[in-house]
């Protein structure tokens, strides 16, 4: 398997760009500046274009990745070859997690959807931060737990409902709480969707289509759709 620096590319060693990555992060920005600042002194920053592989399944996992601009979709890979997407990181979210407990090997795939700068921390210097500062050991836990409610969720509802059904809560959930109107950007493409919600882009269109044509939402340009009956979406 290629390594993981194989793939990188216009390497910054900006302090403020470090500085600004480290406070971003939900298990660094609740520290004082002075332990950030010590953070901010082991993290290299990484530039990846469109399309670039971050990781692969397979590659040695030894390295906390936090998306400090840009945006990462995480997959894996079935034996037959079909893909399956895990979820989106967006600024402020992290993967490699895996690495601060044991030496392991990458089972998914990370992948730059859009022009992606990532900091990275390697094991062993997290590994020290988490001894000297607890606090940082709780809020990882805190999003692992976060993250297995989000994997159940999602793993009931592939055995459980049907796709128009795993569509419509996936629109709702998407809401932003409070405003009107109700409207959603999808986060990814219909493809990912697709991946997402173990169905095909076609399904997912026509889906949509079906939503609209029954009145409970509406289609516009750049990926964005309005919620005209919620109650109505819920019931589907």
């Amino acid at each position: 398997m290629v390594e993981t620096n194989a793939y990188c590319c216009n390497h910054t060693d900006s302090k403020g760009t470090h500085k600004v990555c480290v406070s971003l992060v939900p298990i660094f920005n609740h520290l004082e500046e002075k332990q950030m600042n010590e953070i901010m002194k082991t993290t290299n920053s990484v530039s990846y274009k469109r399309g670039e592989i971050i990781y692969q399944a397979g590659d040695k996992s030894d390295a906390l990745y936090i998306v400090n601009k840009g945006k990462i979709r995480i997959y894996r890979l079935a034996e037959s070859g079909k893909e399956q997407l895990v979820r989106i990181l967006n600024p402020g979210d992290f993967t490699g997690e895996l690495a601060l407990f044991n030496e392991a090997l990458h089972e998914s795939f990370a992948e730059a959807m859009e022009e992606t700068q990532v900091c990275m921390i390697n094991r062993s210097d997290l590994q020290e931060f988490l001894l000297k500062y607890p606090s940082i050991s709780l809020k990882i836990l805190a999003e692992f737990s976060n993250r297995l409610e989000q994997s159940e969720k999602q793993t009931t509802r592939f055995a459980t409902e049907k796709v128009d059904t795993r569509i419509a809560l996936f629109l709702v959930e998407c809401l932003p709480n409070g405003g009107q109107p109700q409207e959603v950007k999808l986060p990814m493409s219909r493809k990912d969707l697709a991946s997402y919600l173990g169905t095909t882009p076609e399904t997912i269109s026509r889906r949509l289509a079906d939503l609209e044509a029954a009145g409970l939402i509406k289609q516009k340009p750049h990926k964005i759709i309005e919620i005209l009956d919620l109650d109505g979406l819920l019931l589907v």
